[in-house]
């Protein structure tokens, strides 16, 4: 059980959700400021990916489904929000709606981790 890395992954994973929140609110703080771009961050999968983390198989016949996924990338192009007459590219429904996935994600991961440990816990006892 020495490569147990749940923890180290979750706690990178809300660091970067950190992040991401801050670049929302700067976005949202500028929304009136002429010439202001919209900023934000790469996907944490991306950052993921660029480690050395990786799956790997055993048998064939594992992850197979990973094969036929059909080169499904995890970027999804989102429509083309509309640019105002002062240059600021900044849409506040957009940036609510990031806020909403950031703390939709964040709220997920806690659960994650705290289920997980619950049952570190519960082996540990048995």
């Amino acid at each position: 059980m020495d490569s147990l890395y749940i923890f180290g992954l979750a706690s990178q994973r809300t660091a970067y959700l950190a992040q991401r929140q801050t670049v929302v609110a700067e976005n949202v703080a500028n929304v009136d400021t002429p010439g202001y771009t919209s900023k934000d961050l790469s996907s944490f999968t991306e950052a993921l990916d660029a480690t050395a983390l990786r799956m790997s198989r055993s048998q064939a016949m594992h992850l197979a489904s990973l094969d036929s996924a059909g080169g499904g990338s995890d970027v999804v192009n989102e429509m083309p929000w509309s640019v105002k007459h002062s240059g600021n590219s900044v849409s506040l429904p957009q940036e609510m709606l990031k806020a909403g996935e950031v703390s939709r994600e964040y709220a997920l991961g806690t659960s994650v981790v705290k289920s997980f440990h619950r049952m570190l816990i519960m082996s540990a006892k048995g």
